[in-house]
């Protein structure tokens, strides 16, 4: 599959841009004409450039408000067009994105913008030039894709067909079904974005929100499945507008970007029905992590962190035979405690685990979508985990899962204690929050890597500002990931993020744990007595019961039959643990308790001690 994008989709200059795209592995750009305008190179130098670094320059765009116009406009249209041919040809270029008039458009009329198309393809043809024409989702009078093919149908030419643009066509909801009774070689170039499923102006959500595929709510690989078996066999190109893209390193956005496309090729092959020709490839297969490996919390110094472990029965595996690593165990559940190149580091989740059915297939996925690799020393007697780097930094290892018992690398530990019963099960979900630009590069990572699914979306009110909440999951539930992106401000309480880190262990009986750390000296988050009334008021439990979950600071939801118990910690530099226990079928997070716990978190901070 040839690979482009519009260089509108990364930050930098023309020259930066073109570098980046390169080096990430694509094909070809499209050249936005505004990243040449501003360029002090000139075409010729942008063209030598460009074919130095192995790139094609596949479309330049846009070019305006060229149908649709009277007589006198036409030959104003004529002219400026005349002056884009010249300029390509200096570019070296043969192909010219024309949208459907916004601006200028006074004749509603496809005979009229058909013999205008045919006129302008007589000249571009002239300086070896086609026109892509485009129905731009907020085009005056054409807004849809199969009337621009009508449109281009009527103006007969070979130099004019069509550009297909997946966030025109499925923002405005039109079925892309149609685009099979096109033939293959009249639609000239295809653009793609996702987005997140908006109701706002279409114009709004198409400059400021486009995504990467993968990122958003577009059913994508259905869409390019419609374009192959119409017989295009042209490059698949990402135009994406998104403020976010335009802050970021133009390498790694990128690099991000060709991810993206590498995961839609492969999800695109999976849809079946697709030509034997289609040049799309199957990614190696992943199946869905089976569950958590284990989670590793980083300092310098984790002595306080042992103590709330051992409060709520977790039980010390003891030191790692080469390395200032510590390993603690409560049922399935394993943590790592790492004081190895900590220096001057508070207690933070570094590192995280996913037990899988095929390391090798995961590992060849990772490589092929050249997921940036984690190194950690490993010693000839010792387990082997490849590892990822996320968005955020964290790194993410995978290992084979074992048949029975434990993982091999826990035999690494020695002088432990004997494992002993718990009521905490597993690990039931780590919660990470993200830097605000790699929000939607952190979904992709996830999904695209370990094959699992972006689920639920909402925001959350804390003291300082929304929070926006993300979750990643597999299928089975036995993955949950939600990802956090903290408001602006939140950032000046001291980490990178703004909030701390959590993981979360499922448990038989939380009350029971909530008690036996309550009398081992645990200091849990204290939850005011509003939150009690409230919960009073709202739910028909009985008074003692609601009583006893106050004594405790166990906070409680309900979703249909399912009820969800639990409990948090103090936060200890940026990390904190939840407890939590799932009856009836509960598939949520208790997200109606996260402002209650924000708030509190916020009051237990250095600011809300002074206050007070």
């Amino acid at each position: 599959m040839r690979t482009s994008i519009a260089t509108v989709c990364v930050s930098g200059t023309l020259v930066d841009k073109l570098h980046a795209c390169a080096a990430a592995g694509f094909d070809g750009v499209e050249i936005f004409e505004p990243d040449l305008i501003a360029a002090p190179e000139s075409p010729e130098e942008v063209r030598a450039l460009a074919a130095r670094l192995g790139l094609t320059l596949d479309l330049y765009q846009p070019m305006r408000d060229v149908e649709g116009v009277d007589e006198a406009g036409f030959e104003r249209v004529l002219a400026r067009a005349e002056a884009k041919f010249a300029l390509m040809q200096r570019l070296g270029m043969d192909l010219v994105l024309c949208c459907s008039n916004v601006a200028t458009a006074t004749i509603d009329d496809d005979d009229t913008s058909a013999g205008q198309l045919r006129r302008l393809g007589d000249l571009a043809t002239r300086y070896g030039v086609r026109i892509a024409y485009e129905a731009l989702a907020w085009g005056r009078f054409v807004d849809d894709y199969r009337r621009s093919w009508e449109i281009v149908r009527r103006a007969d030419h070979p130099a004019v067909g069509l550009c297909l643009d997946s966030f025109h066509i499925l923002s405005r909801g039109h079925d892309p079904a149609a685009i099979e009774q096109i033939p293959g070689e009249k639609i000239f170039f295809v653009q793609l974005a996702d987005a997140p499923l908006l109701s706002m102006d279409v114009l709004s959500w198409s400059r400021h929100h486009r995504l990467f595929p993968g990122e958003g709510g577009f059913d994508l690989a259905g869409f390019v499945g419609h374009v192959l078996r119409a017989g295009y066999d042209g490059p698949l190109s990402l135009e994406v507008f998104n403020d976010t893209f335009r802050q970021t390193d133009p390498a790694r956005t990128a690099l991000h970007a060709r991810r993206s496309l590498r995961w839609l090729e492969d999800r695109t092959a999976r849809g079946g029905s697709i030509p034997s020709t289609a040049p799309v490839a199957l990614l190696p297969d992943s199946a869905e992590p089976a569950g958590f490996d284990f989670v590793e919390i980083r300092a310098e110094d984790t002595s306080e962190i042992e103590g709330m472990l051992a409060s709520v029965g977790f039980t010390p595996r003891g030191r790692h035979r080469t390395k200032p690593v510590t390993l603690w165990t409560a049922g399935r559940a394993r943590v790592v405690l790492n004081e190895q190149h900590a220096r001057d580091q508070a207690p933070h989740l570094a590192a995280l685990g996913f037990e899988v059915d095929d390391a090798e297939a995961v590992t060849r996925r990772a490589t092929e979508l050249r997921t940036p690799r984690a190194y950690r020393r490993t010693y000839a007697a010792e387990q082997p985990l490849a590892a990822a780097v996320a968005p955020d930094g964290t790194e993410v290892f995978w290992g084979q899962s074992a048949d029975e018992g434990e993982p091999a690398w826990v035999a690494e530990f020695e002088h432990g204690d004997p494992v002993r019963e718990s009521r905490i099960l597993d690990v039931d979900h780590v919660s990470l929050t993200q830097p605000w630009q790699v929000m939607d590069e952190s979904v992709l990572f996830y999904t695209a890597t370990f094959a699992l699914r972006s689920e639920s979306a909402t925001e959350v009110a804390s003291p300082r500002g929304l929070v926006q909440s993300r979750v990643i999951a597999s299928p089975g539930g036995r993955i949950r990931i939600p990802l956090n992106v903290a408001p602006p401000i939140v950032a000046e309480r001291g980490s990178a993020t703004g909030l701390p880190q959590h993981v979360a262990f499922a448990c038989t009986d939380v009350v029971g744990l909530a008690e036996q750390a309550r009398e081992r000296g645990l200091e849990l988050l204290a939850i005011p007595d509003n939150y009690y009334a409230d919960l009073a008021a709202r739910t028909d439990l009985p008074e003692e019961r609601i009583a006893r979950l106050r004594e405790l600071g166990i906070v409680y939801d309900r979703d249909g039959a399912g009820e969800y118990l639990h409990f948090y910690t103090r936060t200890v530099g940026q990390i904190f643990w939840e407890f939590v226990e799932r009856r009836g079928g509960y598939d949520g997070f208790g997200a109606g308790n996260a402002p209650i716990r924000l708030t509190a978190q916020n009051a237990d901070g250095p600011a809300g001690r002074v206050r007070r």
